[in-house]
């Protein structure tokens, strides 16, 4: 471990004790989608006291940027992004600093990404120890939502021109001072469908004066089965999961309408689009063979997120220079799970990296559990990353 390294470590211990009280009070007042006012509020008052150079507000609704200019003249730029939002369950984690408010819950750990991101501003803008411009990125609607497809619709990299921008997630099964990273494909596309099938409701005795939607939606369920195991190449990963089937409110009647819904997954628009057209085109041909309409909603959620071969290999240093090299793994498993940072790499280079939340106790409960709570013991190791990163990225001459 370098000089610089220890420091980094060392100066992000100091924070600790302050960090974990940040991290406590977001996870007991947990906000969701587009309604992060509190967080964000809490984020703008942390980083007015650090002294930053620049806060915009009000941008994709409740997302915050802040600016922090270092030392020299360089007119480069890089971004880093925390995402605020909690998820729309209960908490069950029996913590003390657990949810106070009913059916909301940090389950993801953004909580600690928004404090991580938040100490490594602190020191950043004490110190200044780079030559450039770095912009922090306070994300809303991480869940579902696409906030960060938002932000860049509103214009957030030409606001805030940038040259990379990198992203952190922690990962419950990963040890605690690991990380994990590697370039391309990293998670998977998030697609929705949902497809209504209205045919002619009859009395269930009588099914020849009828168009029967529930036996229509079953085939289109098994038809649906073919899309992965039989278009998709088999050496793409591909997952199709209907997850959603519903018709009827009576013993005794056909009725006129069926719905089923699922999701999408895979690594690369190619497939993607294939998945989508298939689906319309397996819906078509099976409204024509029994003569009812079928109607196809399709909403590609999130695209896949995509590495960058120059700044994953750029981050994979950062972190063994940290930890060692021992503790990062650089050939994980992609996840079929899916990330909305992905709109961020669609605009700009970047890397998006796991950090290990603790392979066993608290820490290895799944992310989206009732009793899932974020690892505070791994906030230095964050924030220090982000630092480290940006005194890398943009180095003093």
């Amino acid at each position: 471990m370098g000089h610089s390294d220890a420091k980094a470590l060392e100066a992000m211990g100091a924070y600790m004790g302050d960090m974990t009280n940040w991290r406590r009070h977001i996870h007991a007042n947990p906000e969701t989608a587009f309604e992060e006012v509190d967080t964000a509020a809490f984020v703008v008052e942390r980083l007015k006291a650090f002294g930053v150079d620049e806060i915009h507000t009000g941008i994709a609704t409740t997302g915050v940027v802040a600016v922090i200019n270092g030392q020299g003249s360089s007119q480069r730029a890089i971004a880093l992004r925390a995402d605020m939002d909690a998820l729309n369950m209960s908490e069950n984690s029996g913590v003390e600093w657990a949810s106070k408010r009913p059916g909301k819950h940090h389950a993801c750990g953004h909580d600690g990404h928004t404090t991580m991101l938040l100490g490594a501003a602190r020191h950043l803008a004490a110190t200044r120890n780079f030559d450039g411009k770095v912009v922090l990125i306070f994300q809303p609607a991480e869940e579902n939502e696409g906030g960060a497809r938002v932000m860049v619709e509103e214009g957030l990299f030409k606001r805030f021109p940038v040259e990379a921008a990198f992203g952190m997630h922690n990962i419950p099964g990963i040890p605690t001072g690991q990380f994990a990273v590697r370039p391309g494909p990293f998670m998977a596309s998030y697609d929705m469908f949902e497809i209504t099938i209205t045919g002619k409701g009859s009395h269930g005795a009588m099914p020849h004066h009828g168009l029967d939607p529930v036996v229509i939606g079953a085939e289109l369920v098994q038809k649906l089965q073919t899309v992965v195991s039989r278009n998709v190449d088999p050496l793409q990963p591909a997952v199709l999961s209907v997850t959603q089937f519903h018709s009827g409110s009576a013993y005794n009647i056909i009725p006129n309408e069926a719905m089923l819904a699922g999701t999408v997954r895979c690594f690369t628009p190619e497939v993607q689009a294939q998945m989508e057209q298939r689906i319309r085109t397996l819906c078509e041909g099976t409204a024509l063979s029994h003569g009812v309409r079928i109607e196809v909603r399709y909403e590609r959620r999130y695209p896949p997120t995509i590495n960058s071969a120059k700044e994953t290999a750029f981050c994979t240093e950062i972190a063994q220079s940290l930890v060692g090299a021992d503790k990062v793994n650089t050939d994980p498993k992609p996840a079929m799970g899916s990330e909305d940072f992905a709109w961020m790499l669609l605009e700009v280079p970047g890397c998006y990296i796991w950090i290990g939340n603790g392979a066993d106790g608290a820490g290895s409960c799944m992310v989206h559990n009732p009793g899932y709570d974020f690892n505070d013991s791994i906030l230095t190791t964050g924030a220090a990353y982000w630092v480290k990163l940006v005194e890398s990225a943009l180095p003093r001459t």
